[in-house]
């Protein structure tokens, strides 16, 4: 199997996803550890100072939205924050992010401890009884596992003993409401949006070896979709797609502690019926709402509430263990997708925020979340995404002894891979002069965010043969949309011939010592990407980069959308940000009203379009 490269040995370095990250980790760090704990405060019966009369509920400091003490949903953040924060210490050791980390823990233990001993919840235990009833109530199971998973987060990424034995109680609370429900109503353990407790359990299980976790995953593990997906059946057309996505992120850890192919199968028929067969959005979403809308009927679909952002980050999950068990470059595609619309697209490059839909529509408008006072369930997934960057960049086969390169993020990686030491560090092929970062004007991509560059600068000297050669083999994913060959150089020289292995949609690279430099450049296209249903609507694509035209009245472009570049010209301007000249930038030519189109991950509050309708000349 190949390992998931743990992020604390990966760094993200210059350029876009680090300013992405960073903005992400002043959010984490400026929230009020006394407002992230409010509502386990009041189940616990502890009273916030100056808060026992609340005469002023505006500047009361108390998050609200989704967070408000009035909301059934109410605590689910905190999870959230916990699992962000954790992984951001275990990749940068942020000491005032791990201080504050270690009083919450604290403090959450505190209010257990209040409440009983086991329970450490933000909402009442009652609400687990509704679950008997036909009353409505808003997803308490799914409330409760954002604080288990961020109690696991905490202790996987920084040792915190303490998280474990909050989540130890709840289990002992699980343990009891569970036995008691199989007697009493079986039905309600499935119900309350508990998609994420099967993976929850699993992976407390192959963490700890505790067997009241895994008593509790195989009681999560009856659910009804899996019926529907070993049938062969469309077991997703209109079902909630974030209740269904984290079941089989469950499916896929019971594959890794039980080793039950089934469990395997399952996952790679779920991705046939969610993406192979169904189709998807330039942007990679699939939902209309908060729903799966049928296969390959995108046209009809496409409207203002698409691609709720919870969506995207769990899909990227999926794919994750896909890749690891496959090694399919398939999956790291469609991550890299995910990531610049989705992970990006639905970020606000200033504030952080999250849009909770991305809107298709004709002069389209993203509506981005406050900081303070809407806490909804794509704010949780948002401040989680850019902490996953570092993970997702790396894999290695320690067995082949082979280092993945799957996303093409600047980032230095220091790893041990079937015992051999190995510092690797990948950055955009660039020349310094005057300390400004410039282009290599002599090449002929010198403007290209896809002309790489990677070095190989340390190794142990006992781990390589007599010449230092490594025994390391580099797969560098070939991208699904490079157009034509990837070009190569090493150690300066342009290599004409290929270059070991690039079958399989990897250039597999071995034979490598310290101090060697490889660079790849990655040839791209625009491109139009038609919908299935209706195929004279396209969306234009530069590389993995989906354009939005800024425009509010324009859906029609003449011209033959197999030949993008005969009505839209690149755009290049000299820049002072994260790359010195504009990347992906086009403006159209020969139309009745010419307008630009840029990556939709740089659309903030500008009306865009991104689904255009060919009209022929």
């Amino acid at each position: 199997m190949i390992r998931k490269i743990n992020g604390k040995n990966v760094k993200v370095t210059e350029g876009l996803f680090r300013k992405r990250m960073d903005v992400n980790i002043d959010y984490l760090k400026e929230l009020d550890d006394t407002a992230l704990l409010q509502n386990y405060y009041f189940e616990a019966g502890i009273i916030i100072p100056g808060l026992m009369m609340m005469e002023d509920p505006v500047n009361s400091g108390l998050h609200w939205g989704w967070e408000a003490p009035t909301c059934q949903l109410r605590g689910h953040f905190l999870g959230h924050w916990m699992s962000a924060a954790a992984a951001v210490v275990a990749n940068s050791g942020d000491e005032f992010l791990a201080a504050k980390l270690r009083h919450i823990i604290s403090e959450l233990k505190r209010c257990q401890e209040l409440n009983g001993g086991k329970w450490a919840g933000p909402i009442p235990e009652k609400y687990f009884e509704v679950l008997t009833t036909d009353r409505y109530i808003w997803s308490p199971q799914y409330t409760i596992h954002k604080l288990l998973m961020g109690l696991l987060d905490t202790y996987k990424y920084t040792e915190n003993e303490l998280a474990l034995d909050i989540l130890s109680g709840m289990a002992d609370w699980f343990i009891e409401w569970t036995s008691d429900m199989k007697k009493r109503k079986p039905e309600a353990v499935f119900k309350g949006e508990q998609a994420g407790m099967l993976e929850l359990w699993a992976d407390a299980y192959s963490v700890t070896k505790d067997d009241r976790y895994k008593t509790l995953a195989d009681t999560y593990k009856g659910q009804g979709i899996f019926k529907l997906i070993r049938a062969g059946k469309d077991a997703l057309t209109d079902d909630h797609t974030n209740a269904s996505i984290p079941i089989f992120q469950g499916a896929a850890k019971m594959y890794e502690i039980t080793g039950d192919s089934e469990w395997k199968k399952m996952v790679e028929d779920f991705w046939d019926c969610a993406v192979t067969r169904r189709g998807m959005y330039a942007t990679t979403g699939a939902n209309a709402g908060e729903f799966w809308i049928p296969p390959m009927k995108l046209g009809e679909y496409r409207g203002d509430r698409g691609q709720e952002f919870c969506t995207v980050y769990n899909m990227v999950r999926v794919a994750q263990y896909l890749f690891s068990w496959t090694g399919d470059s398939k999956y790291s595609d469609y991550i890299e997708k995910c990531i610049y619309n989705g992970f990006l697209a639905q970020q606000n490059s200033d504030t952080g925020m999250p849009t909770y839909f991305l809107p298709l529509t004709t002069g389209s408008r993203k509506k981005w979340a406050t900081k303070r006072n809407d806490f909804w369930c794509c704010q949780g997934t948002m401040i989680q995404s850019s902490t996953r960057y570092p993970e997702l960049i790396y894999s290695a086969d320690d067995e082949e002894k082979k280092l993945y390169i799957n996303q093409y993020i600047p980032s230095v990686l220091e790893d041990r891979i079937g015992g051999t030491d190995i510092k690797f560090r990948q950055s955009l092929d660039m020349k310094i002069y005057d300390a400004q970062t410039l282009f290599d004007e002599h090449s002929s991509q010198e403007k290209s965010r896809w002309k790489l560059e990677f070095e190989i600068s340390e190794g142990d000297e006992k781990q390589t043969d007599e010449n230092g050669i490594s025994e390391i083999t580099f797969a560098f994913r070939i991208p699904g949309w490079v157009k034509e060959t990837p070009q190569i150089e090493i150690n300066g020289e342009i290599i004409k011939e290929k270059t070991g292995d690039m079958t399989g949609g990897y250039i597999c690279v071995s034979g490598r010592k310290s101090g060697d430099v490889i660079k790849i450049y990655f040839p791209s296209e625009l491109r139009a990407e038609r919908l299935p249903d209706m195929p004279y609507q396209a969306a234009f694509v530069d590389g993995p980069i989906v354009l939005a035209g800024l425009t509010d009245d324009i859906d029609m472009i003449k011209g033959d959308f197999d030949r993008p570049e005969d009505f839209l010209d690149a755009v290049s301007e000299r820049t002072y940000d994260t790359f010195i000249w504009l990347q992906n930038n086009y403006r159209t030519k020969r139309q009745t009203k010419s307008f630009k189109l840029i990556p939709l991950y740089d659309v903030k509050d500008e009306s865009y379009t991104v689904y255009f309708e060919e009209k022929g000349d």
